[in-house]
């Protein structure tokens, strides 16, 4: 595999990783102000963005898994890096929304 299609793979990664991990922030405040539906439509953006993410990671993996010769760059360590925060991120949010509705009712 060429650089410039790890690359390619790499960025989109940040890309949907990134829109999911904003979304996850939108989410807060709402939450805070006992707006839930809001809220957890914001995570479903965030899980759907998360999943695009995914996707790019796996087909990624499915071509090293039929002996495509992937050569790891820097940038796909970072990629990799800001989805595993952004999923992690995510399912705090989700447990804290849940916190919020029965702390605040």
């Amino acid at each position: 595999m060429e650089s410039a299609e790890i690359q390619t793979i790499a960025f989109t990664i940040i890309l949907h990783a990134g829109n999911g991990r904003t979304l996850v922030h939108e989410s807060f405040p709402l939450m805070r102000a006992g707006k839930y539906e809001e809220a957890e439509a914001k995570l479903q953006e965030a899980n759907d963005a998360l999943v695009e993410a995914h996707n790019a990671q796996t087909d990624l993996l499915h071509q090293y898994a039929n002996g495509e010769d992937i050569n790891m760059e820097i940038i796909m360590v970072h990629a990799q890096d800001h989805l595993m925060t952004s999923t992690t991120l995510r399912e705090m949010a989700v447990e804290m929304l849940e916190m919020y509705k029965v702390m605040k009712g």
